[in-house]
């Protein structure tokens, strides 16, 4: 009621903010956190101007989210229009924008959210985020989680736009080979990416080699493999040009890769499962089937049979 009653001052609702910061750790604030979560943004969409107002709203909806997974499956249009508010007010600022992404993340995990994220049009602002913070680690984990999630939607956005998120989406995976996290979110946004036939045929072979780079960087990473594989999957059963340069890649075969990263998780049978969906890709054309026989994968194969007999 506080907040409500003095909702155009700014000093009242920071230390509103700031008085439920310490409220919301109590679990008799549980059945309340929906309705704080909408005082918040409200207030953050009324003062977007106060720089210390956004970053106290946005911690704190972050430590909400945290804490109850169902206030995410809540949100309305509302929260994520505000949110975006921020974005745009404060494009440069690369403190808030981490704080803000993360947020947008959390929230893209929800059908509807991510619905609500469409129609505000967040797209076109991840991909400037992306390209002007490529550097910072959280931001492109953050951002690519968001791109997978509207991406593999079935109400899907604009092709076009989609589209301008592949050099993105790989210049991600170029900057930050050797994060494990970060690759494992910019490999399943490029899979759901090339499953809604967005690369074009220009980006089938040094996507490829990209993807193969990401094998060889991070091996011990089981959803990193998986993400990686079924990306590479995608990629090979559109193009004959993926599958030829898989297997002749100058750094070796991506055969070799794959026969390596079965036997790290060989155990794991979601990350088995993926290379058996690349493997499946491959055997349709004749040449990457020779190379499939002289490297003795078809061993591989039947050791897969054995060990997981009813899949």
């Amino acid at each position: 009621d506080f907040m409500q009653a003095f909702w155009d001052i700014e000093e009242v609702q920071a230390k509103a903010i700031q008085h439920l910061a310490s409220f919301i750790r109590d679990k008799s604030a549980l059945p309340y956190l929906r309705t704080f979560t909408e005082l918040i943004t409200f207030a953050m969409k009324t003062h977007v101007d106060s720089l210390k107002l956004q970053v106290d709203g946005c911690s704190l909806l972050l430590e909400i989210l945290s804490q109850e997974q169902d206030v995410v499956m809540a949100l309305d249009e509302n929260v994520t229009s505000s949110l975006l508010d921020t974005v745009r007010k404060y494009s440069e600022n690369e403190e808030l924008l981490s704080l803000v992404c993360t947020l947008l993340m959390m929230i893209s995990a929800s059908e509807v959210a991510a619905e609500n994220l469409r129609k505000v049009g967040v797209i076109p602002d991840l991909l400037s985020i992306l390209r002007n913070f490529l550097h910072n680690e959280k931001i492109c984990l953050s951002c690519c989680g968001v791109l997978w999630s509207l991406a593999v939607s079935e109400n899907n956005v604009d092709q076009a736009l989609l589209k301008s998120a592949v050099p993105v989406t790989s210049a991600v995976l170029q900057e930050h080979l050797q994060n494990g996290r970060v690759m494992e979110s910019a490999c399943s946004a490029l899979w759901a990416l090339s499953l809604q036939g967005c690369l074009t045929e220009n980006e089938y072979e040094p996507t490829t080699a990209l993807l193969l780079d990401v094998l060889r960087m991070n091996p011990e990473r089981p959803v990193l493999v998986k993400n990686a594989c079924l990306a590479l999957a995608s990629l090979l059963r559109l193009s004959e040009i993926s599958a030829l340069r898989f297997v002749t890649d100058s750094k070796g075969s991506g055969i070799n890769v794959i026969k390596d990263a079965y036997h790290l998780h060989f155990d794991d049978l979601e990350v088995v499962e993926s290379i058996c969906m690349l493997t499946n890709e491959m055997v349709q054309y004749d040449e990457v089937v020779l190379d499939l026989l002289s490297q003795k994968m078809e061993e591989l194969l039947s050791e897969i049979k054995i060990r997981f007999p009813s899949r």
